[in-house]
């Protein structure tokens, strides 16, 4: 889909061979969304769950798409996606559904992202970390785990005393247990000592378990200080790279970002409040701007051209690195052997959304000329409410994160 925007900046292949592509594609993509990975999804889910007998799934596969279809549709209906000429059975139905998820997905991820990387980048915001600092922390480590060593081999002890005891002994110790539990009875019975013996068990047993809740404290405190130790690393690592020409490099890129943000956050706001939806595209509008104010003599229909196929192939790699980095990260903790395919199919089904709602939202990023076509396929949407909708989402959550990377800032300083 990325391709054919491109080819319709570079006047590849013709019109007409261009539009039936772009009709294949989107329906293909379309019946993936809808129809083919969440049947998918349903029944790799239920699959894995062991009560469910095999002669059930697919009435139960079918019983959960339909339930999808019937949510999926119901998305619709709080927002003003579609003209009211549009029928039931429109594939401006299916889009303007996805666009919604697609676009939401899309501004939370930008949201974050504008503000996490001059986060991430620029030097004002790491802490200053010295190795005496990581030495004290991984003197620390060692020390917890020294005691949970004394403190499991205290714990094996009184295992072997309690296994050796006199309520699992007689006299010989290779016969069985009632074996050596009458010949406890018959030693307690000739020489009185059960008594002596219940009085060195139990202590040891109530000491067991307190060894044992002692234990526990300390592996989820060892488990803290490695996470606190990595985490000084990185710092220091992160600061020596910080002093290289790469490092400075990224310094300078975090504030090109961090001045992005705050621009973003305040375009973002201005189009809310005032109801405003850009209708030049900003390649189009910054060369309009260099011709008429600064006096430059330039072909606006030439360099728009090619700088708008420059930037699509710019959005279209970053967004997708982003999205694939972003994902992979959130999927990697929540995974698990058995979880693995359906978290496979769900960041399928999450990129394919992505992917539709990047064209819908790219089009404004388009010369005039350009989104001629696009509109054609995508149907006659309501396109201002998607712009609008992804300045809401990005402008919560670009707000929310700056919140959120303030107080894990602020939580822990390091001396």
């Amino acid at each position: 889909m990325f391709e054919l925007i491109i080819f319709e900046i570079m006047d590849v292949m013709d019109l007409g061979s261009r539009f039936v592509t772009w009709r294949l594609c989107l329906t293909a993509m379309l019946f993936m969304l809808i129809v083919a990975l969440p049947i998918y999804v349903a029944y790799t889910l239920l699959k894995s769950i062991s009560f469910i007998k095999a002669r059930f799934l697919t009435s139960l596969t079918a019983l959960l798409w339909f339930a999808f279809i019937y949510f999926f549709w119901k998305l619709g209906d709080p927002f003003p996606i579609l003209s009211a000429k549009h029928g039931i059975f429109t594939i401006e139905q299916a889009i303007s559904r996805i666009g919604v998820i697609g676009v939401t997905v899309m501004a939370v991820l930008s949201g974050f992202g504008a503000v996490n990387a001059p986060y991430v980048y620029m030097t004002i915001f790491m802490r200053k970390v010295d190795q005496h600092a990581i030495t004290q922390m991984e003197r620390k480590l060692m020390q917890t785990m020294e005691m949970i060593a004394i403190k499991k081999r205290k714990v094996a002890q009184y295992e072997r005393e309690l296994a050796l005891s006199a309520f699992s002994r007689g006299k010989d110790e290779n016969v069985g247990l009632l074996h050596r539990i009458w010949g406890t009875v018959a030693s307690a019975a000739s020489g009185g000592t059960l008594n002596d013996q219940i009085r060195l068990v139990v202590p040891s047993i109530l000491k067991f378990r307190q060894l044992n809740d002692e234990i526990i404290p300390l592996n989820e405190l060892s488990r803290y200080l490695f996470l606190e130790v990595v985490e000084l690393r990185n710092m220091k690592e992160r600061l020596e790279y910080s002093k290289t020409w790469m490092g400075k490099y990224f310094n300078v890129l975090g504030h090109f970002f961090s001045v992005y943000c705050i621009w973003k956050i305040f375009i973002c706001t201005v189009n809310i409040v005032f109801d405003r939806v850009g209708k030049v595209d900003p390649v189009t509008k910054g060369i309009e701007i260099g011709v008429n104010w600064i006096g430059i003599d330039l072909d606006v229909r030439f360099w728009s051209q090619h700088i708008s196929f420059f930037l699509v192939g710019v959005i279209a790699v970053t967004s997708i690195r982003g999205l694939l980095i972003t994902l992979t990260k959130f999927f990697l903790a929540i995974s698990s052997s058995k979880s693995s395919n359906i978290i496979v199919l769900l960041l399928a089904q999450i990129m394919g959304m992505y992917f539709v709602s990047s064209v819908l939202l790219m089009r404004m990023n388009v010369p005039h000329q350009y989104r001629k076509i696009i509109t054609e396929v995508l149907g006659d949407l309501q396109f201002n409410f998607y712009h609008r909708w992804f300045d809401v989402i990005f402008l919560i959550s670009a707000l929310s994160s700056i919140v959120f990377l303030y107080l894990a800032h602020k939580q822990v300083p390091v001396h």
